[in-house]
């Protein structure tokens, strides 16, 4: 899964490594199917943990921020395809399958996906050209996510009333939303349009709920979970960055020792 996928462009993705991966907070910009062909993988949002297996079918839901972990298997690889789903194939499609009723309710970040025999046809169509890494054409890339919209979704009728719901996130409890999420390394623009705010107005809001900037609170609240890992938890520092919503390790070593009087490395 990317971290810079274009939510008009579609784009499909092969995975392979031999190391346990931790790709750290991910932005879903648009939906993403997702098959584990080896290994397995974490996954962590909202408080929750799922794990899923080689073999398993996911959908990871767009305008959401998750965390995933790839675990190779004892002296093999991870190896996954994703396929990113593009506004412009849905729009193309949406007249085909109308929403029953948009329902904004609570869904799961990623979502398991019942499985048929089409898709592991799939999937084997798409495998020559992802492991011998040759090019694929963008006509022939557009072609093959348009097949796997119309796929999962002969397996899975009711996925209509998610990838079809082209409305933009509501104005939500900012307070509990930030509780929730301040771990995971967005930007203020993405916290922002993830609760519904432009981006003034949630500096605004924050100000006036947490009486301090958005970047001062989250820079300290990371950081006081980082202590607690390594002083109560034992973590290594080097495992602990991550974890809280770094994007590396020197950053968050100076802010730490800024902040508490010490390295991380000290406990």
């Amino acid at each position: 899964m990317s971290k810079t996928t274009n939510p008009n462009v579609p784009q499909i993705i092969y995975s392979a490594t031999s190391k346990r991966t931790i790709e750290g907070e991910i932005f879903i910009k648009q939906h993403v199917f997702d098959y584990i062909i080896s290994g397995t993988s974490e996954t962590y949002f909202d408080g929750k943990s799922r794990t899923y297996q080689a073999g398993d079918f996911r959908l990871a839901v767009k305008n959401r921020l998750s965390k995933f972990v790839k675990i190779p298997p004892v002296g093999g690889e991870y190896r996954s395809v994703s396929i990113c789903i593009d506004q412009d194939t849905l729009l193309e499609l949406k007249d085909q399958y109308r929403p029953d009723e948009i329902i904004h309710k609570p869904y799961d970040n990623v979502l398991l996906i019942k499985p048929n025999r089409l898709f592991n046809n799939y999937i084997d169509s798409l495998l020559p050209y992802l492991e011998n890494s040759r090019d694929i054409s963008g006509n022939l890339i557009k072609l093959k996510v348009k097949e796997a919209v119309l796929i999962f979704l002969e397996a899975n009728p009711l996925l209509k009333n998610i990838l079809f719901d082209f409305s933009e996130p509501g104005k939500i409890d900012l307070e509990a939303y930030m509780r929730a999420h301040y771990n995971f390394n967005g930007s203020l623009s993405q916290f922002a349009y993830l609760t519904g705010r432009s981006l003034s107005t949630f500096k605004r809001d924050f100000s006036r709920i947490f009486n301090t900037t958005p970047n001062k609170w989250l820079l300290n609240k990371r950081l006081e979970d980082a202590r607690y890992l390594i002083q109560e938890k034992k973590w290594k520092a080097t495992d602990v960055y991550i974890e809280v919503g770094f994007k590396d390790y020197s950053h968050f070593s100076v802010a730490y020792k800024h902040l508490f009087g010490q390295s991380p490395s000290m406990r």
